[in-house]
């Protein structure tokens, strides 16, 4: 199986030390309220919500932190109204990038994002600039003592098809069609292993390398988007 790229290991372990500081839970919160926004507040039916509340119990965020985001989401309770915004375009030296955002000032949000695109080289497109070269899939990382095949043979026993089964240091990444994440979810319930994260994201269909001067620029910017308060996930095609 092929290798994660290295952004998507910066990302793993960045998200890992967010949630050591507690910095995880402003992101998550927001996603919390608007998935209840969407689907209802009952996560029994809204698998995007049930995911989400997963992932806040793997950051040890507090429980009345996840039922008062959806109490905002359902309108329960008083709040500000999110929208999200998926925003494309080229970084430095051509890297495809898709950035998924979550604000209550659309206008703001991408004056912020043009700005910091300019400011490496690089340029926010129109909607469709680059989402040809992604697919939106399914990624289910876990901690497990079993090896990347031993899960891929457990997965195919139990007639579940993935697209890919990647070793992240000690984590195993699942990707796959959003549709059998649920299936893949109730599979792990039933063997010794830790959920890490669960979401759907973009994944690039395939891989640009840069020089090691130029992808040090290039993971520089990535992350000053990471880093932006409306930012909720960055994706791109630099392996």
């Amino acid at each position: 199986m092929s290798g994660h790229n290295k952004w998507s290991q910066i990302k793993h372990k960045k998200a890992k030390e967010d949630a050591k500081r507690g910095q995880a839970f402003t992101k998550l919160t927001k996603e919390i309220t608007v998935a209840a926004r969407a689907g209802g507040g009952d996560p029994a039916h809204n698998s995007h919500l049930r995911l989400l509340l997963e992932k806040a119990k793997q950051v040890n965020m507090p429980l009345e932190n996840s039922q008062r985001a959806i109490k905002k989401g359902t309108g329960e309770l008083p709040g500000v109204s999110y929208e999200s915004f998926t925003y494309e375009g080229y970084g430095p030296y051509g890297i495809a990038i898709m950035v998924e955002v979550l604000s209550d000032n659309k206008n703001r949000t991408v004056a912020e994002l043009r700005r910091l695109f300019n400011e490496y080289g690089g340029t926010l497109g129109e909607s469709g600039t680059v989402a040809w070269m992604f697919e939106r899939k399914s990624i289910i990382t876990i901690k497990t003592d079993l090896s990347e095949d031993g899960l891929l043979e457990l997965l195919i026993d139990a007639d579940v098809e993935v697209d890919d089964i990647q070793n992240m240091n000690d984590d195993i990444s699942i990707i796959s069609d959003p549709k059998t994440a649920m299936r893949i979810k109730q599979i792990l319930d039933t063997i010794a292993c830790t959920l890490e994260d669960a979401s759907i994201g973009w994944i690039a269909k395939g891989k640009v390398e840069l020089p090691d001067e130029k992808a040090a620029k290039a993971y520089e910017f990535l992350e000053a988007l990471d880093n932006h308060d409306d930012v909720q996930n960055v994706y791109t095609n630099l392996a």
